[in-house]
């Protein structure tokens, strides 16, 4: 799951790079003719892998059978509507994602304006998506010494800990550094989210569960930078670093809520 994530970060990093290149040709418009054939390049690849497959088909090629869902309930969207824990791992992933998707559209806003930063204050963002992509690879080992739960608590704090230097310390490389720090100890946290789902979750839901955890995560991407957006236009951009620890530090509080392991579901 952390290298299939950390391709995700790897699109993060190049896109804002081709896209700059792009914005520079008199024909820009190509950039949307690209963005289509990626598209259909992705969609041929799924469906090259998965054959149109279902759930219960995949699961049997890896050796693990599904389990037959309660006979008296058979609405897949009532029970998974009704399990707690994934609306805890939903909220918790609305909030990782706005958060990731505010340090990488807000900061460059934020050096420039509050640091005194140039134009090559763009490049601060590329390293945040940087360190998302590497942190997904590099931090598995420590994943597997302390354990994936452990783990994120201890690269959430760190997280907070760093929020608070850039928001305090005034040094515009310090700042560069930090953030890039950030972004390589909240890379693993989506991935171990999501291998976390599938220890807490009934397999027959486990679908229609990660459906709704990741919309709720697209969700966060527009909500919460919009919810930055408007706090600052009216108390400052300076009011960003304690708003994003103030989101950090509820994420944490939320992964702790959601259980160590599965609950017992009849």
């Amino acid at each position: 799951m952390g290298v299939f994530m950390a391709a995700y970060g790897a699109g993060a990093l190049s896109s804002p790079l081709v896209a700059t290149q792009f914005s520079q040709l008199r024909q820009w418009s190509f950039h949307y003719l690209t963005s289509l054939g990626v598209a259909l390049i992705n969609t041929a690849a799924l469906i090259f892998v998965f054959r149109l497959k279902r759930q219960d088909e995949c699961l049997a090629e890896i050796g693990i059978s599904a389990e037959p869902s309660n006979a008296s309930e058979r609405n897949h969207f009532r029970q998974i509507f009704a399990l707690k824990d994934v609306h805890l791992l939903a909220s918790f992933i609305l909030f990782y994602v706005g958060a990731e998707v505010t340090i990488g559209g807000w900061i460059v806003t934020y050096v420039i304006d509050v640091r005194g930063g140039g134009p090559s204050s763009g490049y601060i963002s590329t390293g945040f998506f940087g360190g998302l992509m590497v942190g997904r690879v590099a931090l598995l080992w420590v994943n597997e010494k302390v354990g994936e739960r452990l783990a994120l608590f201890i690269y959430a704090i760190c997280a907070i800990l760093l929020e608070i230097i850039v928001w305090l310390v005034p040094s515009l490389v310090g700042d560069a550094v930090a953030v890039a720090i950030i972004g390589t100890l909240m890379g693993p946290m989506y991935p171990i989210a999501m291998n976390h789902c599938g220890r807490v979750l009934p397999r027959w839901l486990l679908t229609g569960s990660i459906g709704w955890i990741a919309g709720s995560g697209q969700a966060g991407s527009a909500l919460v930078p919009f919810m930055a957006g408007t706090i600052a236009s009216k108390a400052g951009i300076n009011a960003l670093q304690p708003v994003l620890v103030g989101i950090l530090s509820l994420m944490t509080m939320l992964w702790a809520l959601v259980p160590k392991s599965s609950r017992r579901y009849d």
